[in-house]
């Protein structure tokens, strides 16, 4: 036993070396990353903003995210109440697991999210069984029926979602689907670029204070998303 683990030690102190090594490669990598804009456009182009629908949408499906209260569950409602308001006749569905402890009521909440901005409640419905997008996008098709194949969808979720959201949605029959990124607009874009002539205190030192963060956030997301992507192409659901 003792040569055994004399043996053993000096393996797993290999191995924890080259592994530390590695993730101190990744994290400096990500870091160096963070000051280029390849992070903000790798998340950018997984909004799928350029997806637009011909015609007004049939149905507006929203994707609670991690539900109500949260900021991902309150900034889609506010997009989804959007679309809503411009496309009057589109129905509304609301995409959300329900848990035993609370029944239905954060899909209630994000419906009340809806209706204070101006959404007619006999326009909202509810998925409440779907555990993930592509279990959301089946029970939706199966709601939707045999007019899937021609009813157009428009789907709001995080920008980083919507890549798989589509792609799930047209696996299932949808042949129509359009995309609403809910993008967080802490500072104005155009004011961004222009550092040197704005007077808001917001964009000063923009690369440490604001840039390096949000894009090492945006890597993280990305990175997530990535891994989500490819598991759902191995299970064929995309």
């Amino acid at each position: 036993m003792r040569n055994f683990i004399k043996n053993t030690r000096p393996k797993l102190l290999l191995f924890f070396r080259r592994f530390f090594f590695s993730f101190g490669l990744l994290a400096f990598f990500m870091y160096v990353l963070s000051f280029t804009d390849i992070p903000y456009y790798a998340y950018r182009n997984l909004s799928m903003e350029s997806e637009t629908l011909s015609s007004p949408p049939d149905i507006i499906v929203v994707l609670g995210g991690s539900g109500m209260p949260s900021p991902d569950g309150l900034i889609r409602c506010y997009y989804a109440a959007g679309a809503a308001n411009k496309f009057k006749h589109a129905n509304i569905i609301i995409a959300l697991p329900y848990t035993v402890s609370d029944s239905l009521s954060q899909l209630k909440l994000m419906a009340h999210e809806l209706v204070i901005r101006g959404v007619d409640s006999t326009r909202i419905s509810f998925e409440p069984l779907g555990f993930n997008t592509h279990s959301q996008a089946e029970n939706i098709a199966q709601i939707v029926g045999r007019d899937k194949t021609f009813k157009s969808l428009l789907v709001v979720s995080s920008p980083e979602h919507l890549y798989r959201a589509i792609k799930t949605f047209r696996k299932v029959g949808f042949n129509k689907v359009g995309a609403v990124p809910a993008f967080e607009n802490p500072v104005d874009e155009v004011k961004i670029k222009d550092t040197k002539t704005s007077k808001d205190p917001r964009i000063k030192n923009l690369t440490l204070r604001y840039n390096m963060w949000s894009y090492l956030n945006y890597e993280l997301l990305v990175m997530r998303e990535y891994c989500a992507i490819s598991y759902y192409k191995i299970k064929g659901w995309i």
